[in-house]
């Protein structure tokens, strides 16, 4: 699935934070400089609960009065934890409420208002992963179990959910869709504004080359790792106890396929599949199909791959394929069902909130990434992507804030760290704003362009702070920084020429207009361009006709 990047997007520019340096592009900007993100991680290993007899009792009581959040908090080894401070946080409300488990390590919150929360854990400086929690209606009633310490065990809403905890999912026999068909994406319907669809399309590529997690302990290179290397080494070693050269064939395969010679390479995959299903036979004839431009081929092979071995490399393979292609509401089943088998993979977890951004479902995907980010606060990437996501959600997302103020405070050297955070202030902020709070933002998009000079989009923001004050000299400044750093940031060709307009300069505010409207034209035709390449699939679901995800009406969901 990587190397299709190649085919498609093979301008993209693709951001780091790692090294502190700001390469930041807005979605206004062209498709093949859609700045992307990569982030992570939320939802657990699945675990029993027994809530004692007195808070069951008292949550009955108080079905009717709303809903309740309720659960335990134990460690990894299963100890039930007494006196640990458990805080309860609700989307788009400012504050907490706070409890504390009692001797069994029982806690509950009643009386609660429909919504989206967010519950973590904490005693003696151990801390849970954060759990995104919905109550649906007055009456819901929510079971959660919170593990205390970050290594290994997560925690997870155990509301329904009888599976034991580790044991791997079996693949459902027939899912309740059918991808049909493919068509053009030459105009791209969707949730919310063009700015949204397009930051949802760069969030998709950039999700796309995740890397996966050895042991759930960082990064290896895509496609590698432990468990693919196990694969490939087992299925080599079965083939080679059977006639006719057969781990010849799949080595040859490999190598056709490094070698870029697609066709050749699926040719000899094809033969083996012909001699023995397998699902690394599968996911490498997937790749291979998407590589071709089979787009509709790959996603049998990989669902294929799926129900012969459900493992956390297959589910990302087959949602990602959907998720490319705009298959948004399939793609966020499989990835939500790859997340309940494998709780521990952040790059499952950073794709369903992807696939939950394109299906407008804003809060639940930011929440996911704050979880993600609670997983490994050291990684930079869940904060980056959760930033981007702040950036274009029509309001301030749930625990965002506070997760990007930590990003700040620990990575301070990071320029990305100091401007979604800068970015967060800003967008929380009423009208008219708090002087205080604007200076904390100046403040912090001065420290992210003295980390790097080249981080065009603080810039950017510098200068449209400095002209709401109407300090037209300085905005000029900040914006023709901006244009040194990435001249073909359009925004800032439009803002220089308004500041160029209100200072008396009307020759240079019409070069900068005529700028603006020439970057603007390009970037639509090259945003088209990739809509072209990348087929849109056709899913048929039963009870309704074939339809294309992006443009579906799901208001009845």
């Amino acid at each position: 699935m990587k190397s299709q990047l190649g085919k498609h997007f093979g301008s993209v520019k693709m951001s780091s934070a790692v090294n502190g340096k700001c390469r930041l592009q807005t979605s206004s900007e062209t498709g093949a400089g859609l700045y992307l993100l990569g982030g992570l991680a939320l939802i657990a290993a699945l675990m029993s609960v027994s809530i004692p007899a007195a808070f069951a009792q008292q949550a009955s009581r108080q079905r009717l009065d709303g809903a309740t959040i309720q659960g335990t908090v134990h460690d990894s080894a299963g100890k039930l934890i007494g006196d640990a401070v458990v805080r309860l946080e609700q989307a788009g409300v400012p504050g907490a409420a706070e409890t504390k488990t009692n001797a069994a390590g029982a806690f509950a919150f009643s009386a609660l208002a429909t919504g989206s929360y967010v519950l973590t854990a904490e005693k003696s400086g151990a801390g849970s992963g954060a759990i995104a929690v919905v109550a649906s209606s007055p009456g819901d009633q929510r079971q959660v179990d919170l593990v205390l310490g970050s290594s290994g065990a997560a925690s997870r809403d155990l509301s329904g959910s009888s599976s034991p905890a580790a044991q791997v999912m079996e693949f459902a026999d027939k899912p309740n869709f059918t991808v049909a068909g493919v068509t053009d994406w030459t105009a791209a319907g969707g949730h919310g504004s063009d700015t949204s669809l397009r930051t949802s399309e760069a969030l998709t590529r950039e999700t796309i080359t995740l890397k996966a997690d050895v042991q759930g302990h960082g990064p290896a290179s895509y496609g590698s790792g432990r468990g693919a290397d196990e694969s490939k080494s087992k299925l080599r070693a079965v083939l080679a106890t059977e006639p006719g050269g057969l781990a010849g064939e799949y080595d040859l395969a490999l190598a056709l396929n490094a070698a870029s010679d697609f066709s050749q390479a699926r040719e000899h995959v094809r033969k083996l599949l012909a001699h023995r299903e397998n699902a690394e036979l599968y996911r490498l004839a997937g790749e291979l199909d998407e590589k071709l431009g089979d787009p509709l081929a790959a996603v049998h092979e990989l669902e294929q791959a799926v129900r012969l071995d459900p493992n956390e490399t297959n589910y990302f393979e087959w949602g990602s394929e959907l998720l490319l292609h705009r298959a948004v509401w399939q793609a966020q089943e499989v990835f939500e069902e790859g997340a309940k088998a494998f709780p521990g993979s952040a790059r499952m977890l950073t794709a369903l909130g992807t696939a939950l951004f394109a299906g407008a479902r804003y809060d639940e995907a930011a929440l996911r990434l704050c979880a993600a980010s609670d997983l490994n606060p050291a990684d930079p990437e869940p904060y980056t992507f959760m930033g981007k996501i702040e950036m274009v959600a029509p309001n301030p997302l749930p625990c965002v804030g506070s997760k990007l103020a930590r990003f700040a405070e620990q990575q301070p050297g990071n320029s990305l760290s100091n401007y979604f955070y800068a970015m967060a202030i800003w967008k929380e902020q009423p009208q008219p704003p708090d002087q205080r709070a604007m200076e904390q933002v100046e403040t912090l998009l001065l420290k992210a362009v003295s980390i790097d000079a080249k981080c065009a989009d603080a810039y950017l923001q510098l200068g449209n702070l400095y002209a709401s004050r109407h300090n037209y000299d300085k905005a000029i400044d900040s914006y023709s920084k901006a244009t040194e750093a990435n001249p073909e940031l359009a925004d800032t060709h439009y803002r220089l020429g308004v500041a160029y307009d209100r200072t008396g300069e009307t020759v240079k505010a019409k070069l900068e207009f005529q700028r603006h409207a020439e970057l603007k034209k390009q970037q639509a035709a090259e945003v088209e361009r990739q809509r072209r390449e990348v087929k849109q699939f056709l899913v048929v679901v039963p009870g309704k006709p074939a339809y294309p995800m992006a443009t579906e009406d799901r208001s009845d969901k």
